[in-house]
């Protein structure tokens, strides 16, 4: 369903309410639910349709990455595949009638429980510093994920030994019932209670896993931060998640990145600012003065007569522009500071620049003496 709409596949729009999203997913499953347009493929594209659409909007978290990217396969929103930003695949997202079984009791899900599977998703949040956010760098996180056991390659069985065919499924995993609900009767399917819908029985379980054909495992991942990143950018490692099960994939895992903020910099986007302080004489007479910048100290001429709060703009001295060329700016605020507990010589000094500029000044004896009478 790349590109597609979810919203528009069950007749809503954008912003619509989880009740909203619920109601119209109920009213099509209904109407295109296989039991009810036997051997009609157009129904079933549509059913499967739907229940992808459900899938997506119906999770807070998936809803959330769709309405901030705008379409279903993400190109061009974030990182791209293989470390770079891409975005987010839900083009394998696990068995649609498990999102029935909500509604129903039963459906398709149970069909899928003895086909592979898909691993699920892991997300890891890593904390970068504020330079190596900027130029990149090369992490190593710990991730503990589910794996397939490697003493029973997944069976569940010790070693010698295999799993039986389930008597009651025929190794189907699943079983027919018929429910009555206030729709009318409906002929569904359901999870085979024996064998947990494995179609399988293990009789001798593996040592290692006790059954269950997958293990816990301690991974350690390096992760290659591309330069330019920032806080709240998000990393699809393809194939990293837990394991799949029966020979399906495995999942994908999401590295969040959080940057710390800089004590000399501050960000917004791919440009940088930064305060300059200069005294007020040099504000007035111009000057050259060092900038510290992320590459580096570099010296800057500031023109006679600049105004506190001017900013000037170093251009290509910014945040390097994530898996593309070119870098932001840095822009430079000049913040004129005012002298503070002046000498004599150096109010002397300013009342004679004063007078030779035309303005009144006000002697401090006579100003103290006015203050007194007062």
């Amino acid at each position: 369903m790349a590109n597609k709409d979810y919203y528009e596949v069950l007749g809503l729009q954008k912003g619509a309410s989880d009740d909203e999203i619920k109601r119209a997913f109920r009213k099509q499953a209904i109407k295109y639910h296989p039991d009810k347009n036997q051997g009609n493929q157009e129904a079933e594209a549509k059913f499967k349709e739907i229940n992808e659409a459900y899938q997506v909007l119906s999770d807070p978290e998936k809803k959330a990455r769709y309405d901030q990217f705008g379409t279903a396969d993400f190109n061009g929103g974030g990182f791209g595949s293989g470390g770079g930003f891409g975005g987010f695949d839900f083009s394998d997202m696990g068995g649609f009638g498990d999102i029935f079984d909500t509604f129903f009791g039963g459906g398709g899900g149970s069909q899928r429980r003895n086909g592979p599977r898909r691993g699920n998703d892991l997300e890891y949040s890593l904390n970068l510093t504020f330079e190596e956010a900027i130029f990149g760098v090369k992490k190593e996180i710990s991730v503990t994920r589910s794996e397939s056991c490697e003493t029973c390659h997944g069976s569940g069985a010790e070693p010698g030994t295999s799993p039986t065919t389930c008597s009651h499924c025929g190794g189907s995993g699943q079983v027919r019932v018929q429910r009555q609900t206030p729709l009318g009767n409906f002929v569904s399917t359901t999870t085979c209670d024996r064998c947990g819908g494995t179609g399988k029985i293990v009789e001798k379980p593996c040592h290692d896993c006790r059954g269950k054909g997958k293990v816990r495992k301690n991974r350690k991942i390096t992760v290659n931060i591309p330069a330019g990143v920032d806080t709240g950018n998000v990393m699809p490692l393809r194939g990293q998640g837990e394991h799949g099960e029966n020979g399906g994939s495995p999942g994908d895992l999401y590295v969040r990145l959080r940057v710390a903020p800089s004590k000399k910099f501050t960000r917004k986007g791919n440009d940088v600012y930064v305060d300059a302080h200069i005294s007020m004489g040099n504000a007035a007479l111009g000057t050259e003065i060092k900038v510290p910048t992320v590459d580096g100290d570099v010296k800057y001429t500031i023109p006679e007569g600049t105004q506190s709060g001017t900013l000037f703009r170093l251009k290509g001295k910014g945040v390097p522009r994530v898996n593309s060329s070119g870098r932001g700016d840095q822009y430079v605020k000049v913040i004129v500071d005012i002298p503070k507990n002046l000498n004599e010589k150096q109010k002397e000094a300013l009342r004679a620049f004063m007078e030779a500029s035309g303005e009144e000044v006000v002697k401090e004896e006579k100003h103290k003496k006015g203050f007194f009478r007062k």
